[in-house]
């Protein structure tokens, strides 16, 4: 599916039911689709929901379950999420990025399916991170690393609440996104720079794959 040249959030599905010939129809209402000029909507998050097929979900769930993820490491501290980066790695002791292996070939054709989606070249994504998330584990506000660019998030297994917030004089301005299961989001200009995201403790297991390109 080609990317939107303006901005978009595609939002909660508005759902009426009605009855044609007896028949029972469910249509979507037109505000379905929010554009975002809106300040109290990140600039640059697009959404995609069901970006790839349930039989596809559970044969990524199975291989990231089959990778030696290891738990998050922030300098001294150890997060309870479980992680694996492939291409470039972020080094927090050394405060820079780190080659890391390559690419497994089993994500390539998804890496080839988000890039043909984002309009992007082949190649353009460098980074890939693999992260499992066991219940009751979720991730602090923070913003991706300025040596990356474009981040792009394929959510697996479980819904969760992807919150945004960013500093307006002295309130934040906050902004959630639903991300159900097997849904591609991406993060690029203000919602990259500006905004801060996290994820609450997910109430079930879930697992996500995160394509990054990097700054020229």
């Amino acid at each position: 599916m080609p990317l939107p040249r303006e901005p978009i959030f595609i939002a909660h599905a508005f759902r009426r039911a009605v009855r044609i010939r007896g028949a029972d129809f469910v249509t979507f209402m037109a505000d379905q689709l929010t554009f975002l000029p809106d300040a109290a909507h990140p600039a640059g998050l697009r959404y995609q929901p069901e970006f790839t097929s349930t039989d596809e979900e559970q044969a990524l769930i199975a291989r990231i379950r089959a990778l030696p993820l290891a738990p998050f490491q922030f300098g001294a501290f150890e997060g309870k999420r479980r992680v694996l980066s492939f291409g470039w790695h972020y080094d927090y002791t050394q405060q820079r990025l780190v080659e890391a292996e390559a690419v497994p070939v089993f994500i390539r054709p998804t890496i080839a399916q988000v890039e043909q989606w984002a309009s992007l070249p082949d190649n353009a994504i460098r980074q890939v991170l693999f992260t499992e998330y066991d219940t009751g584990t979720g991730i602090g506000w923070h913003r991706d690393k300025r040596h990356f660019d474009l981040v792009f998030g394929l959510s697996l297994g479980s819904p969760c609440k992807f919150r945004f917030r960013r500093k307006h004089g002295s309130k934040w301005q906050r902004h959630t996104l639903d991300a159900a299961p097997r849904s591609l989001y991406l993060m690029s200009g203000a919602s990259r720079t500006d905004w801060e995201h996290s994820i609450p403790p997910v109430q079930t297991a879930r697992y996500s794959i995160t394509f990054r390109t990097l700054v020229a």
